[in-house]
């Protein structure tokens, strides 16, 4: 066998190669558009199992989201809720008072624009619609203060809308929604 043989028959392995490689790229690519094209049609035909509306427009004065029902609460099962509403350019209540290794439902609203809710540090981010209410589901293991800002830029002023979540010790939680309905960090 001559060298300009070997050559050839190397030139050839090498294409054979390379067209084994770009046909399973373009296989995988492929399979990878089919498997985003169904989910996105599953996800469109299939909506949520329960959407909650409510009236931005009367948010702070009738229902779920008035003013005294804001800020987080101790249920008889021992879980906490907390309901809580972003407006330009704020939370209320500005700050969440929890409780660790509890678990917690955060239900909030937005009175006007879409906003989101962001705790830094953790895996918490759910955007506020205005009619329609937010259920997030969590919980901490550390006390401690943790940031909140909006996410999803909501006009000017957006940059300066942060809340806090503070975080504390279950037993004291417990002690302080025994003397109050509705705790927030004020006076905290």
């Amino acid at each position: 066998m001559s060298a300009q043989d070997t050559g050839h028959q190397g030139a050839e392995i090498a294409r054979r190669t390379e067209r084994r490689w770009a046909t399973l790229s373009v296989i995988i690519i492929v399979a990878m558009a089919v498997i985003a094209a169904i989910a996105g049609i599953h996800r469109a035909t299939m909506p949520q199992a329960r959407v909650e509306t409510t009236d931005p427009s009367r948010l702070h004065l009738s229902g779920e989201f008035v003013e005294s029902n804001l800020g987080s609460v101790l249920e008889s099962n021992g879980a906490v809720t907390v309901r809580a509403i972003g407006q330009q350019y704020s939370f209320t209540p500005a700050c969440l008072l929890v409780p660790a290794e509890t678990p917690i439902t955060l239900r909030a609203t937005s009175a006007d624009v879409v906003h989101g809710i962001l705790i830094q540090g953790t895996n918490i981010n759910t955007m506020l619609v205005p009619g329609y209410v937010s259920e997030q589901l969590m919980r901490f293991e550390r006390t401690g203060d943790y940031l909140m800002p909006c996410q999803e830029f909501c006009s000017f002023g957006h940059e300066g809308m942060w809340g806090k979540v503070r975080v504390i010790d279950k037993a004291k939680f417990a002690e302080l929604a025994k003397s109050s309905g509705r705790l927030s960090c004020v006076g905290q």
